[in-house]
């Protein structure tokens, strides 16, 4: 269901021009070299699975497009690789990053600000649409996989990650564990031992104190819940997805197939600095927080 309320794509926009995607992973100055080669090496090194989900080793020769390019840090895998590639998003801020990323490397790629549910390109302009966590974060994700279907080529198929519902994250870290941790946050003292526990930063941590207080009963609504407890306690809006409801979701593909990863370590207690790659793949590929989607437009592959 679409959410109505008129000023949400503003918010949506609001939110992610003053925290673009990654920033907080590197202690560089932002736009620098060291800071580019900081956020990349902390995404792969964190989500190892992406170059394989994403293929970007396959990617020579096509005409790609990535749907909220964010720093431009997957793009330049696309760009290396030999695609020719155009990077979209909703903020001035990441293509303003992303751009000066690949200038920094000099590589090759347009850059555009743009919304997912209207985009300004021609039907069939692309063989294959990437984007990765970002159609959760937008208020009309059916219009933006029509446009999705739109431009890509007949052959084309889109390569999209979206939160899984069906994932320990959700079902145990954010339903349970967030919700019984939120308590803590009413005291100076419980928000000291949040902090030891989970090692989230204290400022973070106060944020989500200071909107529990304002409005406790619209902070630990579902929805509101699960917004302020994935991407920042400022986060406006995120979703999540099952298999079934992204089957439907890219109802009018051809043909779509689904992948599981991510179980991020640092969400499980005790365990989860020490859990083996293999083990940790193993779990994520039932549990993941990531469900990935390949759609394809066409019944053939590219």
């Amino acid at each position: 269901m679409v959410d109505v309320r008129p000023n949400l794509k503003e918010r949506v926009r609001a939110f992610w021009q003053e925290h673009p995607c990654g920033t907080k992973f590197a202690d560089a100055e932002v736009g620098s070299r060291r800071f580019f080669e900081a956020v990349e090496e902390h995404r792969y090194r964190t989500e190892w699975h992406i170059p394989e989900a994403a293929g970007f080793d396959k990617a020579k020769g096509l005409r790609v497009l990535e749907i909220g390019c964010g720093l431009g840090t997957d793009g330049a895998r696309f760009a290396r690789a030999g695609a020719t590639y155009t990077g979209v998003d909703l903020t001035e801020a990441a293509v303003s990053l992303a751009r000066r990323r690949f200038e920094l490397e000099g590589l090759p790629g347009e850059f555009r600000v743009a919304d997912a549910e209207a985009l300004e390109f021609k039907d069939e302009s692309f063989d294959l649409v990437y984007t990765h966590g970002v159609l959760h974060h937008t208020p009309d994700a059916r219009a933006a996989v029509r446009e999705i279907h739109r431009v890509l080529a007949p052959s084309g198929r889109a390569v999209v990650m979206l939160y899984h519902r069906d994932s320990y994250n959700y079902r145990v870290n954010i339903g349970v564990l967030r919700r019984v941790g939120a308590r803590l946050l009413r005291t100076e003292t419980g928000l000291s031992l949040a902090h030891r526990l989970t090692g989230e930063p204290v400022e973070s941590l106060r944020e989500h104190a200071a909107r529990l207080r304002e409005d406790a009963g619209q902070y630990l609504s579902a929805g509101e819940f699960l917004s302020r407890n994935t991407d920042g306690a400022g986060n406006p809006l995120t979703r999540v997805y099952s298999r079934r409801e992204a089957r439907e979701l890219f109802k009018d593909f051809a043909r779509v197939e689904f992948a599981v990863h991510f179980l991020n370590k640092r969400w499980l207690p005790v365990v989860g600095p020490v859990l083996p790659r293999r083990l940790e793949a193993r779990l994520a590929s039932r549990w993941g927080w990531h469900l990935w989607i390949y759609a394809f437009k066409g019944e053939e592959e590219k």
